[in-house]
C-alpha cells in the first residue's frame, strides 16, 4: 500500500505524471490543449483538499468530466470572427456589391450576338432550368445546346475580360 500524500506539494508531484498523461489522451477527443485540461482538474483537486483527499481512480474520472464539460461548451457555443451583428450573409455591403455584379454580368449577357443572351438569361435563372427545358425554350436541340452553351460562354468571357482587367 502506498503512503498517503500529507502535503498539497507531495500530492501534486505523485499526481502529476498520471494527471498529465490522462489529459494528453482525453484532450484530443474534446478539442482541448492538454494543459487546459490539467489545469481545470487541479483546480477541482483544491477544491477537494479539506477532505480527506481523492478516492485512487478519482483523479481519472475528473479528467473526463473535464473532457465532456469542454465537449459541451464546445457544441454550444461559436466563435465570433468579426462583428456579432455582421453575420456576413445579410452584410449590406456585400449584398449592394453581389447585386452589381449580377447586374453587370446580366448587362453583359445582352450585348451577345444571336441567340446567346436568352441562352444565357436561361442558365442564370434563379429557378434552375434542365437542359431539356432550356433547349424547349430556345427551340433548339438538346445535343446542340452544350456547344452553343460553350460559344456563348466563350463570347461573354471575351466581353468582360476587358471590363474586369480594367479595375
Amino acid at each position: 500500500m502506498t503512503p498517503v500524500p500529507v502535503t498539497a506539494y507531495e500530492l501534486l508531484v505523485s499526481l502529476r505524471p498520471l494527471l498529465t498523461a490522462e489529459a494528453s489522451a482525453e484532450a484530443p477527443g474534446c478539442g482541448a490543449e492538454p494543459g487546459d485540461l490539467e489545469q481545470a482538474v487541479w483546480l477541482r483537486l483544491l477544491e477537494r483538499l479539506g477532505t480527506d483527499g481523492p478516492p485512487p481512480d478519482w483523479l481519472r474520472r475528473a479528467v473526463r468530466t473535464e473532457a465532456r464539460r469542454t465537449r459541451r461548451r464546445a457544441r454550444r457555443e461559436t466563435a465570433l470572427t468579426g462583428d456579432p451583428a455582421d453575420t456576413g450573409r445579410h452584410d449590406p455591403e456585400r449584398l449592394v456589391l453581389a447585386a452589381a455584379r449580377r447586374r453587370a454580368l446580366r448587362d453583359a449577357a445582352r450585348r451577345l450576338p444571336g441567340r446567346c443572351p436568352r441562352l444565357i438569361e436561361a442558365l442564370l435563372s434563379p429557378r434552375d432550368p434542365t437542359y431539356r427545358e432550356i433547349a424547349g425554350e430556345l427551340a433548339i436541340s438538346q445535343g446542340s445546346l452544350g456547344p452553343e452553351r460553350s460559344r456563348c460562354l466563350g463570347c461573354l468571357r471575351r466581353l468582360l475580360t476587358p471590363e474586369v482587367a480594367g479595375r
